[in-house]
């Protein structure tokens, strides 16, 4: 078994914060030092925090009809990419003060796929970027019907356009790695259902 990190939160001492920027997205400068590995502290350092929060990313999943639920929506941040800033991805938002991750996975459902699952299944959770941002995914798995599924959906007073696809299994994992699917949350969702697809199908 792989043993835990030596150190913890206990282990870094933050000397102060300012805040560098606060709109939609936060930013902070934390001033800290932090233990090291030959036992003695570091000297002050100075690092960035991009603050986001957590999320919740959800792979939709008919196992009866072995359909996979994609979602394609605009990001600004796949602007220079070479098959433009449209993505494939999974349905995800942001946790709200007080909300569970179960409940935010069935809302957005809701609001960006019109879809409403029968299960979830978790499947982990990961630090998007720890680097520079304290953003923590929960990814899930939603067992639905996806039989009628599809359309474009989203919260307009959002900017939100979202068009919902429904691909066969075996296409979305022929082209896992083509570069259509560009993005970490698809990726591990995807990954993980075709490890547990046969198991899925199995069980319903």
């Amino acid at each position: 078994m792989i043993e835990k990190p030596q150190f913890t939160n206990t282990d870094v001492e933050i000397i102060r914060r300012e805040e560098m920027y606060k709109r939609f997205f936060r930013v902070e400068k934390l001033f800290l030092r932090h233990k090291l590995f030959n036992g003695e502290w570091s000297g002050e350092i100075g690092r960035e925090l991009f603050v986001r929060g957590e999320a919740v990313a959800v792979v939709l999943y008919d196992p009866h009809r072995d359909l996979i639920g994609i979602v394609e929506q605009f990001r600004v941040g796949a602007l220079a990419e070479p098959n433009g800033p449209w993505c494939y991805e999974v349905v995800a938002g942001m946790l709200e003060e007080g909300e569970l991750p179960e409940d935010v996975a069935r809302r957005e459902l809701r609001e960006e796929a019109n879809v409403e699952p029968y299960a979830l299944e978790y499947i982990c959770n990961y630090l998007s970027s720890p680097g520079g941002c304290d953003e923590k995914l929960h990814l899930y798995c939603g067992l639905c019907d996806l039989s009628q599924a599809g359309g474009v959906y989203g919260l307009p007073e959002e900017g939100e356009d979202i068009r919902v696809h429904v691909f066969a299994a075996h296409e979305v994992f022929a082209g896992l790695y083509s570069g259509a699917f560009n993005n970490a949350a698809a990726l591990i969702c995807l990954q993980w259902l075709q490890l547990n697809r046969s198991r899925l199908r199995a069980t319903t």
